[in-house]
């Protein structure tokens, strides 16, 4: 990860837990997920990446000996603030300054993965600090998303959607297919990576951690821009619309036409130990 990072997150600090209804589903889903695999308790976890603490603080109440870890120092402040006795230290997850084999599980949410410079460091470095057996739960930006449809349309009707991308730039995150992965500019995040699902899995197998099971998130929900549930707020009728659609994507979530549209991705893996779930 890039300094240009931290500071992008340093300055969301103050207003990151203001919830915009693109991210209420998002973390609605994720914790329900992070729930179904992580509520086991027991042992030592990981959230990298961990931003204002949401989701070391579910760890925490699943039983866990919580840590964090995250780029931006701001992000970090509030954490500390919201969880003063979680040990929360500032670092990138392709550097995780942590002994090996000392977590039971990990949790890389947030995008984290998107943001960093060498993903597949990254992922060694996860395998690397978990035990035998140990889980990672990632969520990700994802290549096959239909907002980038979205930003296409965008871009020929006068940036009205507000993607901020020229016709050949959205053009080429549909196209594209470099061997370091496709990567998206998007309004007040700068450049994120997006990931094939088979891509991540093959990244994953490669730093020896073995894919579970997939979920596709923002897939129903992405019917409607994203730029335009980044809003804070949205007109009653568009609301209505997207609670609609966040019960329809809710029920989607496990089913591959989801992963194949969805705006995100979230892996459960674990180390070492043969593939026993969906692909």
């Amino acid at each position: 990860m890039t300094l240009d990072v931290a500071r992008r997150f340093d300055a969301m600090a103050a207003t990151y837990d203001v919830l915009e209804p693109w991210y209420e589903h998002l973390y609605e889903v994720m914790h329900r997920i992070l729930r179904l695999t992580l509520a086991r308790g027991g042992g030592r976890a990981l959230d990298a990446g961990c931003g204002t603490g949401f989701q070391a603080a579910l760890l925490r109440g699943f039983g866990y000996e919580t840590h964090g870890l995250d780029i931006a120092a701001g992000m970090l402040a509030v954490a500390r603030r919201r969880l003063p006795k979680i040990p929360a230290v500032q670092g990138t997850i392709e550097e995780l300054p942590y002994a090996t084999g000392c977590f039971d599980a990990i949790v890389c949410c947030g995008s984290t993965l998107s943001f960093a410079s060498d993903a597949a460091r990254a992922l060694h470095e996860f395998g690397r600090v978990l035990r035998p057996d140990g889980l990672l739960l990632l969520e990700c930006e994802h290549r096959g998303r239909l907002d980038l449809a979205w930003a296409l349309v965008n871009s020929v009707t006068g940036d009205r959607l507000g993607y901020g991308l020229t016709p050949t730039q959205a053009w080429r995150q549909i196209v594209g297919n470099g061997a370091d992965g496709v990567w998206t500019e998007y309004p007040g995040y700068g450049p994120m990576r997006l990931f094939r699902a088979r891509e991540l899995r093959a990244l994953l197998r490669a730093a020896g951690l073995t894919p579970v099971k997939v979920w596709g998130i923002h897939a129903a929900t992405n019917l409607i821009p994203s730029t335009v549930l980044h809003r804070e707020r949205v007109g009653p009728v568009l609301a209505s619309v997207y609670r609609g659609l966040r019960a329809l994507d809710r029920r989607l979530a496990r089913f591959p036409l989801a992963r194949a549209i969805a705006n995100s991705l979230m892996v459960l893996a674990r180390k070492g130990r043969t593939a026993t779930g969906v692909e």
